[in-house]
């Protein structure tokens, strides 16, 4: 090998250190195998124009020296021999890295960081499967409802067929979904005070294995919402309504209630009130009074059609609603609400998607759903989502942090992965609310959801990372620096716009650490 230099200059500080270190090593080795292997690497590392066959002879040079503590010269290699090598690495790499830099800093880092990953890598699919991954159980049970519910393959291709059939009895549930007795006792008991409703669809995607399943939890009303009494807060915006079917916590976003309807109840929905005990269609006059307010406050930008599910109301309604909002001037984006592409993604039809492209040609619409676990993920709703994203200007999810559901690291970064490769984006993760006394079971401690967002940091990608956020008369995000202490039970935030300090009840430990709750009760 030529001797073209030996002098420091000619190296980076990572790669001086790193010989430094290798030649402190025993100069002499008996193991003819491990010379033989070395001067393999050496002549592959000579003779190919590969970056690959160098860093794999310095690696193993570093690994002997640190197992065997032998010097480079036990296998008549010299300094001058590893500049050349190391030299040759640098005018191969496009962006001139070095040896040292290379072998001694960035493949440890990129060895911690695998490390710190393995964990979820081996556990992801055992402890928090996707809908795609259990779309074989899934159907089977598809196939079970059809037939109970006598549903043709047009029916549940259908978004009428899904709602004609919707599940809201007991009784049905259980012939579909198998669910020990003492279960149907207590949840014959709870539905008397609590409306259920399941498409045929969403009851599908129960994994009536576990005795938790996450569907279930948040389709299925449990003895809690009966056992937490307590005193209910007016039910949520009721002091933020300034007009009709309008709230407004903020002076330039506004939110339309167009609807009190949903394909079904989730049993964590803060809109409990709300939603009561039947079904209504708002009177067009309704709507009106709502856009008239928004035409005569021109401070008004955003406008966020919610309900109930906005994707619930019918094309002729949503498109009026549209229509109406992209005439105002000062009106210039537009969010839809809905949890319809997880709960019956049959609703996502030609004629849906095209109103919403023609809303977006004229000023941008974000599509803006909840989805709480990887489970309501499945072929069926990653097409939905992937057809609403090609005509809208965003897909958002905004997920609520859910004891039994999502409260791992493990299932936040699998749901959060999975969204995201099927073209939605994790944009707020919401601590469960403190207004409504019916889901304090579900309640996670803020520091506890905290240490989930940040454990993201570096590991998944950046976008995938949703905020953290309390709702107290606002959003408010749960960063550290918001956090401002604890006073009897209750968190102190500020509130990062204008500065004011607001007391957020933080979930109860001791029912938070209760490990028999709802379906795992004895």
């Amino acid at each position: 090998m030529p001797d073209i230099s030996d002098r420091d200059e000619d190296i980076d500080i990572f790669t001086r250190e790193f010989f430094d270190t290798l030649f402190q090593g025993n100069e002499t080795c008996e193991d003819t195998n491990l010379k033989t292997q070395i001067n393999d690497l050496k002549e592959a590392a000579l003779t190919q124009k590969l970056t690959r066959p160098i860093i794999a002879l310095f690696s193993r040079l570093k690994s002997l020296l640190e197992t065997k503590t032998l010097s480079p010269k036990a296998f008549g290699l010299s300094r001058s021999d590893l500049t050349a090598l190391a030299l040759k690495h640098e005018n191969i790499d496009e962006h001139d890295v070095s040896v040292g830099g290379r072998v001694c800093k960035a493949l440890p880092i990129v060895e911690e960081a695998i490390a710190r990953v393995d964990d979820y890598l081996l556990a992801k699919t055992e402890q928090a499967p996707s809908g795609f991954e259990l779309w074989d159980s899934i159907r089977e049970t598809q196939e079970k409802i059809k037939s109970y519910l006598n549903m043709t393959e047009d029916d549940w291709n259908s978004y009428s067929g899904q709602i004609k059939h919707c599940i809201d009895s007991v009784e049905d549930l259980s012939k579909v979904i198998d669910l020990p007795e003492k279960v149907i006792r207590e949840v014959t008991h709870v539905t008397r005070d609590y409306r259920m409703r399941l498409t045929p669809y969403y009851a599908s995607l129960i994994q009536a294995s576990a005795a938790n399943d996450p569907i279930l939890l948040q389709s299925v009303p449990t003895g809690e919402m009966v056992d937490n009494v307590g005193i209910e807060i007016p039910p949520v915006a009721a002091d933020h309504s300034p007009a009709r079917l309008i709230d407004q916590f903020y002076p330039r976003v506004v939110t339309i209630k167009a609807t009190n309807m949903c394909a079904m109840y989730c049993t964590h929905c803060l809109r409990l009130a709300h939603i009561g005990k039947k079904d209504r269609i708002y009177t067009e006059l309704a709507y009106e009074e709502a856009l008239d307010y928004i035409r005569s406050n021109d401070r008004i930008r955003d406008i966020l059609i919610t309900g109930g599910d906005s994707f619930v109301l019918p094309n002729k309604i949503l498109k009026k609603i549209l229509t109406s909002l992209d005439e105002i001037d000062h009106v210039k984006m537009k969010r839809l609400g809905t949890r319809i592409p997880v709960t019956a993604p049959q609703r996502v039809d030609n004629e849906l998607l095209d109103i919403l492209a023609q809303s977006n040609d004229k000023k941008p619409v974000r599509v803006v759903t909840q989805i709480n676990t990887a489970q309501e993920m499945t072929p069926m709703s990653g097409d939905a989502f992937k057809r609403i994203s090609k005509n809208v200007f965003a897909v958002l999810n905004q997920a609520v942090l859910l004891k039994g559901i999502n409260d791992t690291q493990i299932k936040m970064w699998k749901l959060c992965e999975t969204i995201q490769e099927n073209y939605v984006r994790p944009y707020y993760l919401f601590n469960c609310s403190y207004r409504n006394p019916q889901f304090t079971h579900f309640r996670v401690p803020v520091e506890k959801g905290r240490d989930i967002i940040e454990s993201m940091y570096g590991n998944i990608s950046g976008d995938a990372i949703p905020r953290y956020i309390a709702t107290a008369g606002g959003k408010i995000p749960l960063h550290r620096g918001n956090v401002q202490g604890n006073a009897n039970g209750d968190i102190i935030l500020k509130k990062p716009w204008n500065g004011e300090v607001v007391n957020y009840p933080d979930a109860d430990q001791s029912i938070y650490e209760n490990e028999t709750f709802a379906f795992m009760k004895p």
